[in-house]
């Protein structure tokens, strides 16, 4: 499967309201949510677990991932961009960033 085809499906289970008119603010709040659940797992990893990762916590870490991917594909959605877009740009950007040794420290645009 490819982001085009991943974007696609997951729109037919995309119902949500919008928020003042706007499609694209339940899924960002969405995606907000289901990082932190992810950093969660990772967290309780660490707290309860010393660090390793089980079989059943990782299915558990794929499975809040998978709700990540979701909630990306539809405010990709929701602004008209194609997923297969958002990673070629993401891969354009971090191999500039590579090759210009600009891999490490802050800001958008360095």
């Amino acid at each position: 499967m490819n982001f085009e085809e991943y974007q696609k499906e997951s729109k037919k289970t995309a119902k949500y309201p919008k928020i003042d008119g706007k499609g694209y603010l339940y899924p960002v709040l969405g995606l907000a949510g289901e990082a932190g659940e992810v950093a969660e797992k990772i967290k309780k990893v660490f707290r309860d677990k010393n660090g390793e990762i089980s079989d059943e916590t990782k299915m558990e870490i794929i499975k809040e991932l998978g709700d990540v991917l979701w909630y990306l594909a539809q405010i990709s959605s929701e602004l008209d961009v194609p997923f297969d877009r958002v990673a070629q740009e993401n891969l354009k950007k971090l191999a500039s960033r590579f090759e210009r040794d600009k891999i490490s420290g802050n800001g958008d645009n360095r």
